[in-house]
């Protein structure tokens, strides 16, 4: 195998070779599209750091997840934006809440794609924290009793899956057991099990008006140093009965969705993030990458490293680029 006898190049020489022996090939089908829902009738509000994306009112909702589907895109991810906040986080887990309300109406308009439901607090506490408080501290077991009613209200709406992301201790067992006791056993658990601390959230919490109010979540997400630490959470989220194990961010955590591709037999998710996102936009706007072929050569780098499932941004855009038959 070596030169001159093995030359790689052969196989490098036209578009038929290089697609013949490609290793990682990127499908519609890989894709989740995350949305953000508000209040109100008729509202597409821009959301100036991610181009192209918007908080929608449920009647607007419905109309972006029709062009998901029919671009084949399998599934979407909803986050909500209630019409107050509260120190317990009411419009989380409220029966007429914002994302119970989006859920229902895309289930009943809808009903052939997967609604998934994030399971967090911060966009419904008046603190911007992913849980209650004592003084200024996160309570861990108080908050997972709410976690626990806020998805089985999303599912009694019809989320199809749910999806913790407050990174609280024992929040899947908790959502388990409320979900079965519920008998709403039949709806699996997409876990944010190895979920960082990280800077590149900050286009999303202007999206979903989640910014915490005073200090940082360095308290229950993870130090951006740590690698053990992901498997030790991906591997209680297992043992709790989660069914997808997801990692976020992706990008700057390849590293990690490589690991738990090695350690983990079950469906690995990861969160290409807002941040990520927004930094291709911006390049591109100024005119400093090429914005297709980063997007792509991003994703397909993800799913290299090992993840069944990506949440994008660059869901849509990604699709019809592979619509087009490009490579």
């Amino acid at each position: 195998m070596q030169y001159p006898d093995y030359r790689p190049r052969r196989l490098r020489a036209n578009e038929h070779f290089r697609r013949m022996i490609r290793e990682t090939r990127l499908s519609v089908d890989d894709f989740v599209h995350p949305l953000f829902v508000v209040p109100g009738k008729n509202v597409k509000k821009p959301i100036a750091s991610m181009p192209g994306n918007f908080q929608l009112s449920v009647d607007q909702l419905v109309k972006e997840v029709k062009i998901t589907r029919d671009l084949g895109i399998p599934a979407v991810l909803l986050f909500g934006i209630p019409e107050k906040k509260d120190e317990i986080a009411t419009g989380a887990f409220a029966r007429d809440g914002i994302v119970q309300r989006a859920v229902t109406a895309l289930k009943d308009k809808v009903p052939d794609i997967l609604v998934i439901t994030d399971v967090c607090l911060c966009e419904y506490t008046s603190h911007g924290h992913c849980g209650m408080l004592r003084g200024t501290d996160v309570e861990n077991d108080p908050t997972i009793e709410v976690l626990g009613e806020t998805a089985v209200s999303h599912a009694r709406a019809g989320a199809d899956m749910v999806a913790p992301s407050a990174m609280m201790d024992g929040q899947v067992t908790a959502i388990r057991e409320a979900l079965d006791e519920a008998d709403f056993d039949h709806i699996p658990i997409m876990a944010y099990s190895a979920k960082y601390a990280s800077c590149f959230y900050g286009p999303f919490r202007e999206a979903a008006e989640s910014a915490p109010q005073f200090g940082d979540r360095k308290a229950y997400q993870m130090d951006p140093g740590n690698g053990d630490e992901a498997i030790r959470e991906i591997t209680l989220d297992v043992e709790e009965g989660a069914d997808i194990i997801m990692v976020k961010p992706a990008l700057p955590y390849l590293d990690i969705i490589c690991r738990a591709r090695q350690e983990f037999d079950l469906p690995i998710a990861a969160y290409n993030v807002s941040g990520e996102f927004a930094m291709i936009k911006a390049a591109a706007n100024l005119g400093w990458l090429d914005e297709e072929r980063a997007m792509m050569e991003s994703l397909l780098s993800i799913k290299r490293a090992g993840a069944d499932i990506i949440l994008t941004y660059f869901a849509r855009e990604a699709a019809r680029f592979l619509s087009k038959g490009s490579r």
